[in-house]
């Protein structure tokens, strides 16, 4: 027992152990959607501009996780049992990915909350779609050039003169172009499924207030 366990915690810490910190990543932009998104503040002073940018700076570290499945696939690969790989590959890896995913989900719902909030409803999808965009070069940077989101502080110059030679090269733009309708697609059914429990929510409440009124 004690052989499978250290063999198990081997396998995670090898393949696995990337999961905390990504996800640590993934629910940076998150917290600040509701910070910047949901707070009730008419002003938009210098902070809050300055966390509009870590926001965008950090929001392709939630669908980069979807690119997190080549770790699946190579332990898959290393000749591990089957029962390390069903119990503790494919749902921590899948647990991950969606995290990640629904932490982009509600943080661009947020930040569509805010436009329609200002007014800008009409530019909410468009919003989304920049925003998807943006986040698709940001994952092929993470992923392919291995970049960071601090990168923009300490390396500007290296990351904008490769940004600008891969958005001019072929095969980085179609592999960008692949991510962003990957993330599109994810986005939008992810989002229905988040409309849908949140709708159920809100009619469980209100069924219960309802209750509590009439007894």
């Amino acid at each position: 027992m004690e052989a499978i366990l250290a063999n198990a915690l081997g396998a995670f810490n090898k393949h696995s152990g990337w999961i905390i910190w990504n996800l640590f990543l993934a629910f940076i932009p998150l917290a600040l959607s509701f910070w910047l998104f949901r707070w009730r503040t008419k002003s938009r002073s210098l902070l809050w501009w300055i966390g509009l940018i870590v926001f965008i700076s950090f929001l392709p570290n939630a669908p980069y996780l979807l690119t997190d499945i080549i770790h699946l696939i190579r332990a898959t690969r290393e000749g591990y049992s089957v029962w390390i790989i069903t119990l503790i590959f494919i749902p921590l890896h899948l647990f991950a990915i969606l995290s990640g995913m629904e932490a982009y989900v509600i943080s661009v719902m947020n930040q569509g909350h805010y436009l329609k909030k200002q007014g800008a409803g009409k530019f909410v999808v468009w919003a989304e779609l920049i925003t998807h965009a943006l986040s698709a070069i940001g994952v092929y940077l993470g992923r392919f050039r291995r970049f960071n989101s601090w990168d923009l502080v300490t390396q500007p110059d290296i990351l904008l003169t490769d940004t600008l030679n891969d958005l001019t090269s072929k095969r980085p733009v179609v592999v960008i172009v692949i991510t962003f309708i990957m993330i599109t697609v994810c986005y939008w059914l992810m989002k229905q499924l988040t409309l849908g429990i949140i709708l159920r929510i809100r009619e469980a409440w209100s069924n219960y207030r309802q209750s509590q009124e009439t007894t």
